[in-house]
Protein backbone atom coordinates (compact mmCIF):
# COMPACT_ATOMS: atom_id res chain seq x y z
CA UNK A 1 0.00 0.00 0.00
CA UNK A 2 1.07 3.39 -0.99
CA UNK A 3 1.55 5.71 1.70
CA UNK A 4 0.23 9.10 1.15
CA UNK A 5 2.12 12.41 2.63
CA UNK A 6 -0.10 15.23 4.48
CA UNK A 7 -0.06 19.03 3.09
CA UNK A 8 1.92 19.73 6.35
CA UNK A 9 4.29 17.45 5.85
CA UNK A 10 5.07 18.28 2.15
CA UNK A 11 4.80 22.18 2.95
CA UNK A 12 7.89 21.58 5.89
CA UNK A 13 9.55 20.31 2.61
CA UNK A 14 9.50 23.60 0.63
CA UNK A 15 12.99 25.23 2.09
CA UNK A 16 14.62 22.00 1.09
CA UNK A 17 13.20 22.01 -2.54
CA UNK A 18 14.11 26.15 -2.98
CA UNK A 19 17.67 25.30 -2.03
CA UNK A 20 17.92 22.85 -5.22
CA UNK A 21 20.97 23.99 -7.03
CA UNK A 22 20.84 26.29 -10.05
CA UNK A 23 23.32 25.23 -11.65
CA UNK A 24 25.34 22.10 -11.82
CA UNK A 25 22.86 19.37 -10.54
CA UNK A 26 23.19 15.80 -10.27
CA UNK A 27 21.41 13.07 -12.34
CA UNK A 28 20.39 10.74 -9.77
CA UNK A 29 17.46 8.39 -11.37
CA UNK A 30 16.83 7.53 -15.24
CA UNK A 31 13.18 6.12 -15.62
CA UNK A 32 12.19 4.66 -18.83
CA UNK A 33 8.83 3.59 -19.69
CA UNK A 34 8.28 0.74 -22.25
CA UNK A 35 4.49 -0.21 -21.95
CA UNK A 36 1.69 1.74 -20.05
CA UNK A 37 2.77 1.04 -16.30
CA UNK A 38 5.98 -0.81 -16.80
CA UNK A 39 9.23 0.96 -15.58
CA UNK A 40 13.17 0.26 -16.15
CA UNK A 41 15.64 2.37 -13.78
CA UNK A 42 18.85 2.43 -15.68
CA UNK A 43 22.04 3.37 -14.70
CA UNK A 44 23.15 4.86 -18.34
CA UNK A 45 21.30 5.07 -21.34
CA UNK A 46 21.44 6.84 -24.87
CA UNK A 47 19.01 10.20 -26.09
CA UNK A 48 18.79 11.07 -29.20
CA UNK A 49 16.49 13.87 -31.23
CA UNK A 50 14.55 10.57 -33.00
CA UNK A 51 14.01 8.51 -30.43
CA UNK A 52 14.35 10.46 -27.45
CA UNK A 53 14.90 8.29 -24.15
CA UNK A 54 16.38 4.98 -25.31
CA UNK A 55 13.47 2.63 -24.15
CA UNK A 56 10.77 4.67 -23.50
CA UNK A 57 7.49 4.61 -25.14
CA UNK A 58 7.97 8.24 -26.29
CA UNK A 59 8.91 7.46 -29.60
CA UNK A 60 6.20 4.98 -30.56
CA UNK A 61 3.50 7.62 -29.78
CA UNK A 62 2.72 10.01 -26.86
CA UNK A 63 -0.02 12.18 -25.54
CA UNK A 64 0.84 15.07 -27.60
CA UNK A 65 1.71 14.57 -31.20
CA UNK A 66 2.86 16.45 -34.56
CA UNK A 67 -0.02 16.96 -37.11
CA UNK A 68 1.63 14.02 -39.14
CA UNK A 69 0.95 11.82 -36.11
CA UNK A 70 4.71 11.46 -35.02
CA UNK A 71 5.67 12.18 -31.26
CA UNK A 72 6.12 16.11 -30.46
CA UNK A 73 9.61 16.85 -29.61
CA UNK A 74 8.36 19.22 -26.99
CA UNK A 75 7.61 16.30 -24.68
CA UNK A 76 10.46 14.09 -25.48
CA UNK A 77 11.80 14.09 -22.17
CA UNK A 78 10.18 14.44 -18.70
CA UNK A 79 12.05 15.96 -16.00
CA UNK A 80 11.40 16.06 -11.83
CA UNK A 81 13.07 17.45 -8.91
CA UNK A 82 14.49 14.78 -7.02
CA UNK A 83 13.91 16.80 -3.74
CA UNK A 84 10.10 16.87 -4.48
CA UNK A 85 9.73 13.20 -5.27
CA UNK A 86 11.30 12.18 -2.18
CA UNK A 87 9.31 14.90 -0.60
CA UNK A 88 6.30 13.05 -1.74
CA UNK A 89 7.38 9.71 -1.84
CA UNK A 90 7.25 7.14 0.98
CA UNK A 91 10.68 5.54 -0.50
CA UNK A 92 12.58 6.22 -3.03
CA UNK A 93 11.33 3.15 -4.35
CA UNK A 94 8.29 5.28 -5.66
CA UNK A 95 10.00 7.31 -7.91
CA UNK A 96 9.54 5.80 -11.07
CA UNK A 97 5.76 5.80 -10.52
CA UNK A 98 5.84 9.52 -11.41
CA UNK A 99 6.74 8.66 -14.98
CA UNK A 100 9.42 11.51 -15.57
CA UNK A 101 12.87 10.37 -17.61
CA UNK A 102 15.27 12.16 -15.44
CA UNK A 103 14.95 12.53 -12.08
CA UNK A 104 17.41 15.60 -10.82
CA UNK A 105 18.66 17.60 -8.25
CA UNK A 106 18.21 20.59 -9.58
CA UNK A 107 16.13 23.91 -9.66
CA UNK A 108 13.52 23.91 -11.94
CA UNK A 109 11.99 26.58 -11.45
CA UNK A 110 10.70 29.21 -13.79
CA UNK A 111 13.35 31.69 -12.75
CA UNK A 112 15.92 29.36 -13.19
CA UNK A 113 14.97 27.44 -16.03
CA UNK A 114 13.51 29.21 -19.11
CA UNK A 115 11.52 28.21 -22.23
CA UNK A 116 14.64 28.00 -24.54
CA UNK A 117 17.30 27.35 -22.07
CA UNK A 118 19.53 24.49 -22.78
CA UNK A 119 21.59 22.08 -20.38
CA UNK A 120 24.50 19.73 -20.69
CA UNK A 121 23.85 16.21 -18.88
CA UNK A 122 26.95 13.44 -19.94
CA UNK A 123 27.33 14.18 -24.07
CA UNK A 124 23.40 15.09 -24.42
CA UNK A 125 22.08 18.65 -24.73
CA UNK A 126 18.45 19.18 -23.91
CA UNK A 127 17.03 22.22 -24.33
CA UNK A 128 13.87 23.32 -22.24
CA UNK A 129 10.35 23.70 -23.78
CA UNK A 130 7.07 25.79 -22.72
CA UNK A 131 5.13 22.82 -22.62
CA UNK A 132 3.35 22.82 -18.91
CA UNK A 133 4.05 19.68 -16.75
CA UNK A 134 0.94 19.17 -14.48
CA UNK A 135 -0.54 16.52 -12.00
CA UNK A 136 -3.04 14.29 -13.80
CA UNK A 137 -5.48 11.56 -12.31
CA UNK A 138 -2.32 9.36 -12.34
CA UNK A 139 -0.20 11.67 -10.12
CA UNK A 140 -2.76 11.36 -7.49
CA UNK A 141 -3.64 7.56 -7.23
CA UNK A 142 0.26 7.32 -6.94
CA UNK A 143 1.17 9.99 -4.42
CA UNK A 144 -2.23 11.20 -3.45
CA UNK A 145 -4.54 14.01 -3.13
CA UNK A 146 -2.65 16.10 -1.31
CA UNK A 147 0.24 15.70 -3.05
CA UNK A 148 -1.78 16.78 -6.63
CA UNK A 149 -2.51 19.73 -4.93
CA UNK A 150 0.72 20.94 -3.41
CA UNK A 151 2.59 20.90 -6.92
CA UNK A 152 -0.25 22.76 -8.40
CA UNK A 153 -0.75 26.10 -6.17
CA UNK A 154 0.93 28.93 -7.63
CA UNK A 155 3.93 28.73 -5.87
CA UNK A 156 4.05 24.89 -6.75
CA UNK A 157 3.24 25.75 -10.57
CA UNK A 158 6.39 28.63 -10.28
CA UNK A 159 8.90 26.32 -8.60
CA UNK A 160 7.41 23.47 -11.18
CA UNK A 161 7.22 20.56 -8.87
CA UNK A 162 5.83 18.61 -11.16
CA UNK A 163 8.55 18.76 -13.85
CA UNK A 164 9.34 20.07 -16.66
CA UNK A 165 9.59 19.21 -20.51
CA UNK A 166 12.73 19.22 -22.20
CA UNK A 167 13.43 18.39 -26.08
CA UNK A 168 16.88 16.29 -26.91
CA UNK A 169 19.13 19.08 -28.80
CA UNK A 170 22.43 17.18 -29.09
CA UNK A 171 22.56 13.29 -28.95
CA UNK A 172 24.74 11.06 -26.72
CA UNK A 173 25.02 9.20 -23.61
CA UNK A 174 23.84 9.84 -19.90
CA UNK A 175 24.49 8.02 -16.64
CA UNK A 176 23.58 8.22 -13.04
CA UNK A 177 25.99 10.95 -11.04
CA UNK A 178 26.01 12.87 -14.11
CA UNK A 179 26.17 16.81 -13.70
CA UNK A 180 23.16 19.10 -15.52
CA UNK A 181 25.40 22.09 -16.73
CA UNK A 182 23.05 25.46 -18.11
CA UNK A 183 24.72 26.39 -21.06
CA UNK A 184 25.06 29.84 -21.99
CA UNK A 185 21.63 31.31 -23.18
Amino acid sequence: MIEYRSQSFLESGLAHIRNSPADNGILEMIVTRPAKKARSTPHRCTLSSQGGVEGDHWAKGCWKSLPDGSPDPTVQVAIMNSRCLDLISASRSQWSLAGDNLIVDLDLSIHNLEPGQRLSIGTVILEITAVPHNGCASFKDRYGEEALKFISTKGGKELRLRGIYAKVIQDGEIQLGDHLKKLTF
